[in-house]
């Protein structure tokens, strides 16, 4: 039987920072070794995972899943006295990184944690004021020679904390941005085993999409999918959120409305998840999704997207929480959409053609 939460906590405890995803993608391709019939990987690194329809339709079709595997990271920026100055890859928040554990990895993976100058020593005004960036510090507990010679300017740090439980289905640990969707694209295949389907699935894990969705342009190319669901996580509520922009913590997957996202696809989605009472929160976003939907909408010349959402509190932070029923109802509600899937459904999403003389609507 299929662990969720061992699943997401291997992922989440992997280090796989943007354009550095190697580690991660071995171990996604392992978790989908016997759920796919094949993987292959594009020339920018995004894993794809090839499930074949159980059912022949002409011509064949093809359905894009999309979560991506970079998560936020940092370089070496510096290293004076023993000391690591760090750089940031994508969106670290230097408040929330004090005194927290991390990897470096250099000529070897070292250990290290996050400091700053002691409030003892600080002016008055200082001591009121988050460490900025630049004055953050790691310290791997080595003389400054072997700091020399294992640590290189440009080498990796990432946060270094495993997953812990929380009360009922809730779990924290750093990057389930975006690896809790990753791992309800693999219960989605779970689930797909014991279902018949008619398209070809594509499962894809993206990379970069951190640094600028780079991975599901590139991955969307590599496809030529019909049409896709991009998956990532949304705001739950918690202090500072807006309660308009939150969606609750175990009531189900956010789905995304709004020019980013195909509404023949969004109704068709709806209504599988009425089918099997499946609980699905509304979310608008009214321009750009800032995930992968929005590159894979205009790969190509256009493709029908969604964009499925697990609620999550303190984004881009070593405490990310999600809920694990809403990661299980994202799979699989996927996979029972794939399931509901026949020859005819791309007649449903096609624009209508306008009378000579009119713009299309």
């Amino acid at each position: 039987m299929f662990d969720l939460k061992a699943h997401l906590k291997t992922l989440v405890e992997a280090h796989a920072p943007s354009g550095h995803e190697a580690p991660l993608r071995a171990i996604v391709a392992q978790a989908w070794d016997g759920l796919v019939a094949r993987t292959e990987q594009d020339k920018l690194g995004s894993l794809i995972g090839i499930k074949p329809a159980t059912r022949a339709i002409n011509p064949p079709r093809k359905i894009m899943l999309a979560a991506h595997m970079d998560e936020i990271g940092m370089m070496v920026r510096d290293v004076v006295d023993g000391f690591i100055y760090l750089h940031r890859i994508s969106g670290v928040d230097n408040r929330v990184m004090m005194a927290q554990p991390v990897r470096v990895h250099g000529r070897e993976s070292l250990p290290g944690i996050v400091a700053s100058v002691p409030p003892h020593l600080l002016p008055a005004a200082a001591r009121k004021k988050y460490p900025t960036f630049d004055e953050l510090i790691v310290d791997v507990g080595l003389p400054a020679a072997d700091v020399e010679r294992l640590v290189r300017i440009g080498d990796l740090v990432t946060v270094d904390v495993p997953m812990i439980d929380l009360n009922g289905k809730r779990v924290a640990g750093k990057a389930m941005d975006d690896r809790a969707c990753l791992a309800a694209v693999t219960a989605c295949l779970h689930h797909l085993q014991g279902m018949h389907h008619a398209w070809d699935v594509y499962a894809t894990a993206t990379v970069q999409e951190e640094t600028g969705l780079y991975g599901a342009a590139t991955a969307a190319h590599y496809i030529a999918p019909d049409i896709a669901i991009a998956l990532d996580v949304c705001f739950a509520p918690q202090a500072g959120v807006d309660a308009d922009d939150a969606k609750e913590m175990g009531g189900g997957p956010g789905i995304g409305i709004g020019p980013n996202f195909h509404p023949k696809l969004l109704d068709k989605i709806k209504a599988v998840a009425r089918d099997y009472e499946i609980k699905l929160q509304d979310d608008v976003i009214p321009g750009a999704s800032g995930t992968d939907a929005w590159a894979i909408q205009v790969a190509l010349e256009g493709i029908p997207t969604a964009l499925l959402e697990v609620p999550l509190r303190n984004m881009h932070s070593p405490v990310e929480t999600v809920d694990l029923r809403d990661i299980e109802r994202a799979g699989r509600l996927m996979a029972h959409f794939i399931a509901s899937l026949d020859a005819d459904f791309m007649a449903a999403v096609e624009w209508p053609t306008a009378p000579a003389g009119e713009g299309n609507a």
